[in-house]
C-alpha cells in the first residue's frame, strides 16, 4: 500500500460535474531523492497508463519490503479532462476541447518570478541553495490561481512535480519506437534512463518551444543558474524528461511491465530505491539534437504509401513516402515522392494514412542540425 493517497478536486466547469486527481505516495514524506510520475497527459496516449499500473505494484513490492529510501509520487491518470473528451466514439485527448490547446503546452514559466524571490539569498553551499530555490519555486506557484479547469489541471500538476529531484512525463506517438526527449544540460542522465529503457533515440534540446511540462519544470534551474551565476552555486536539481512509450496501440503487459522494471531501476541507480540493479545495458543509440529530427510534412492531400518503416534507415534525398492522389488525372502523376532532409532513423509516424495538406506526419532523426529547424519552434502540436 503507498504511504497515502490524496485526492485533488478541480474546479467545476458546469454545474453538477466534478474532475479528480489521484495521487500515490510512497516512502517517508519529504525524504530525498524524490521521483514524480506522471501518466496520459495527453489523455489518449494509453501506453502510460499501462506503464503506471505496473510501476505502482513495483513501488508497493518495495515499500513493503522496506527499501523506499527517497519518496516517490506518482499520479496515473494525469488529465481527466482529455479522458472525457469524446466525439463519435473516439477518445481525442491532445488538445483541450475549451481552449483548443494542447494540454502539454504553455505550462508556466515561473523563472522570472523565482528570480526576484532569490536574488541576494544565494550562498556558497548548493545544497542551501537548492532548497531556497525550491522554496521560491513553491511560493511562486502557491500565488497563483486559476479559473478554467485546465489551467487549474497544470498548476496542480506542477505543484506536485515541483519539488521532485526526478520528472518522469509518460507519453506515447502515434506509432513509434520508444523515444526521450530531455535537455541538453542533462544528457548523461539521459543516456543512462534510454539504456534501461532500451530507448532507440534521445532526443536533446535547450529551447524546444511551447513551454511543455518538463521544461516547466527542468528550466528554471538551469535559467537560473545562469542568472545567479554570480552569487552562488545552482545545482541542476531536476532532471525532468518527457517519455515517448512507443505507439498508441503499444498497450499490452509485456512491453508495460519491462517498462515500469526499467524505470524502477533507473531509480536504484538514483537512490530512490534500495537494491542492486544490475549492470547498465549497453545504449542502443546515442543523444541527437532535436533540431536534427525531420518532421516531414505533406505539400496536398493524398493517401500515403510508406517506402520505410518504423527503424530503417534513411538517407538524405532518400524517399520515405509516396503521397498519392487517389483523383490524380492522369494516374500516372498521381504520386507524388516525399524525401528525408536528414541521415538517420525512421522514429514516428501517425497513425492515420491519409494526410491534409501541410500536415506534419512523420519523424526521421537525423545527426546534425537542420538549417530549417528553428530553436524554439521544434515542437509540432
Amino acid at each position: 500500500m503507498p504511504t497515502s493517497t490524496a485526492t485533488l478536486v478541480l474546479p467545476s466547469p458546469a454545474p453538477g460535474t466534478e474532475r479528480t486527481l489521484r495521487v500515490h505516495r510512497y516512502g517517508a514524506p519529504d525524504a530525498r531523492p524524490k521521483a514524480y510520475f506522471q501518466a496520459a497527459l495527453h489523455a489518449d496516449e494509453t501506453p502510460g497508463l499501462l506503464v503506471a499500473h505496473h510501476l505502482l505494484r513495483g513501488l508497493e513490492q518495495a515499500q513493503a519490503q522496506g527499501r523506499l529510501l527517497g519518496e516517490v509520487v506518482v499520479v496515473p491518470v494525469a488529465n481527466p479532462i482529455g479522458l472525457s473528451q469524446h466525439l463519435n466514439g473516439r477518445l481525442l485527448g491532445r488538445f483541450d476541447f475549451d481552449s483548443t490547446g494542447n494540454f502539454n503546452r504553455a505550462f508556466p514559466d515561473l523563472t522570472a518570478a523565482t528570480l526576484e524571490r532569490v536574488r541576494g539569498r544565494l550562498s556558497a553551499d548548493p545544497v542551501v541553495n537548492v532548497a531556497r530555490i525550491r522554496e521560491a519555486l513553491q511560493a511562486v506557484l502557491a500565488e497563483r490561481a486559476a479559473e478554467r479547469e485546465t489551467d487549474a489541471l497544470k498548476l496542480a500538476l506542477l505543484r506536485l512535480a515541483m519539488e521532485a529531484d526526478l520528472v518522469f512525463d509518460l507519453h506515447c506517438d502515434g506509432e513509434a519506437l520508444l523515444h526521450l526527449y530531455a535537455s541538453q544540460w542533462q544528457r548523461d542522465d539521459a543516456i543512462e534512463l534510454g539504456a534501461d529503457l532500451g530507448a532507440m533515440a534521445i532526443l536533446l534540446e535547450a529551447e524546444p518551444g511551447g513551454h511543455p511540462f518538463d521544461e516547466a519544470c527542468a528550466g528554471p534551474w538551469w535559467k537560473l543558474r545562469a542568472a545567479l551565476v554570480a552569487e552562488g552555486p545552482v545545482p541542476l536539481a531536476c532532471f525532468a524528461t518527457t517519455v515517448e512509450l512507443r505507439g498508441q496501440a503499444d498497450v499490452n503487459d509485456k512491453d508495460a511491465a519491462s517498462d515500469a522494471a526499467a524505470l524502477l531501476r533507473f531509480l536504484q541507480r538514483r537512490g530512490v530505491i534500495a537494491g542492486e540493479p544490475g549492470p547498465l545495458p549497453p545504449p542502443r543509440c546515442k543523444p541527437t539534437p532535436l533540431d536534427g529530427v525531420d518532421v516531414l510534412t505533406a505539400p496536398a492531400a493524398g493517401v500515403l504509401v510508406y517506402r520505410k518503416q518504423l527503424g530503417d534507415s534513411v538517407a538524405v534525398g532518400e524517399v520515405v513516402v509516396e503521397l498519392v492522389d487517389p483523383l490524380g488525372d492522369p494516374v500516372s502523376a498521381a504520386r507524388t515522392p516525399i524525401r528525408s532532409a536528414a541521415s538517420g532513423l525512421l522514429l514516428a509516424r501517425m497513425t492515420e494514412r491519409l494526410a491534409r495538406p501541410g500536415q506534419k506526419f512523420c519523424k526521421v532523426v537525423g545527426r546534425e542540425p537542420l538549417s530549417h529547424r528553428q530553436a524554439g519552434t521544434l515542437l509540432e502540436d
